[in-house]
């Protein structure tokens, strides 16, 4: 199968499937086009939480505020995955994941490819024509294409790293989901056995689920990522810690 995620909404999508079932019957599964518009780092974090649950895919993904720009073509391979896409470090974070759980190495590879018919969707003129390509002849096969070139320069996106000294940890949220929950970098074991920690100024409770505390009561709790997340339940996080992407955040 082929993945596809961008920040395109729709239709673009479509036209990047059209390019792609032109050349293969593969199978397409949209992981999402929701992404916040222009952000590479939020994209880079759920596209490292949600992939490493397919079975091996050639994964496409445009999130790329750079288009037409001189910032390269990427193909990335980790383990029997390959993920496709622009050279601005969206890639990285799930490669390296996905390479760890199979025991593998992250191998970068540049794609050529002639002058696109568009500068401004690469996704269709680029992407989509690389990523069908990769699946036709197999991730296995990747290094062996004459298009590509293995690389050791390109933006190795990282998330950044808590501090914890003692009773203090001091991290920064990285993403805001959907619900409002502001997922941090602190890892969650910095909850076990407590039932009440510091945020800042103010307490709050520790739950393993949203609905241990009343509607609108505000929590600290660990997601589905591992990490620490500032949560409401059935309300936004975000907004009852008043934190938003980027601000640290010290738990006490």
């Amino acid at each position: 199968m082929i993945t596809l995620a961008s920040d395109f909404g729709t239709p673009y999508p479509a036209a990047m499937k059209g390019v792609m079932l032109q050349r293969t019957d593969v199978r397409l599964v949209d992981v999402g086009h929701d992404f916040p518009r222009q952000d590479v780092r939020t994209a880079a974090f759920w596209l490292r939480e949600v992939l490493p649950y397919f079975p091996p895919a050639v994964h496409l993904v445009v999130v790329d505020p750079g288009v037409g720009t001189e910032r390269a073509a990427l193909a990335v391979r980790a383990g029997d995955h390959a993920l496709v896409g622009p050279d601005n470090g969206v890639l990285l974070p799930a490669a390296r994941e996905l390479a760890e759980r199979e025991g593998a190495d992250v191998e970068v590879f540049e794609v050529e490819y002639a002058d696109p018919e568009s500068s401004t969707f690469h996704g269709r003129d680029v992407f989509a024509p690389a990523a069908a390509a990769i699946h036709e002849v197999g991730v296995e096969s990747l290094h062996e294409r004459e298009d590509v070139a293995a690389v050791g320069d390109y933006e190795n996106l990282r998330f950044p790293e808590p501090s914890l000294d003692g009773e203090t940890a001091l991290g920064e949220v990285l993403v805001v989901d959907g619900f409002g929950n502001a997922v941090t970098n602190l890892p969650g074991e910095l909850l076990d056995g407590r039932e009440e920690v510091a945020v800042g100024s103010e307490s709050a409770p520790v739950a393993r689920a949203y609905a241990e505390l009343e509607p609108g009561e505000r929590l600290v709790t660990v997601g589905s990522h591992g990490n620490v997340e500032l949560a409401v339940n059935r309300g936004r996080g975000d907004e009852a810690f008043g934190v938003s992407v980027g601000d640290n955040v010290q738990i006490e």
